[in-house]
């Protein structure tokens, strides 16, 4: 059984068994949203695009939240 709200398959899939959110809560808001979406990127579908367009745009949102904090950082 997939359960989306406590195991999505997106971030429990990783060879190494470690949940996504094992690693995410150790860092702040912007980095564990990007390696949120690192993780994922290649994982999720959506079907309003392609494999490829979906993985594509969770890795720009993974840079987003990089450039994110570079600004923050920088203030």
């Amino acid at each position: 059984m997939n359960d989306n709200v406590n195991y999505p398959s997106h971030y429990t899939s990783h060879p190494s068994g470690i949940e996504c959110i094992e690693i995410t809560q150790h860092h702040g808001f912007c980095i564990g949203n990007a390696i949120k979406y690192l993780w994922r990127a290649g994982l999720k579908t959506d079907a309003d695009k392609s494999d490829k367009e979906k993985q594509i745009e969770d890795l720009e949102k993974a840079v987003w939240y990089i450039q994110r904090e570079i600004e923050r950082l920088n203030q």
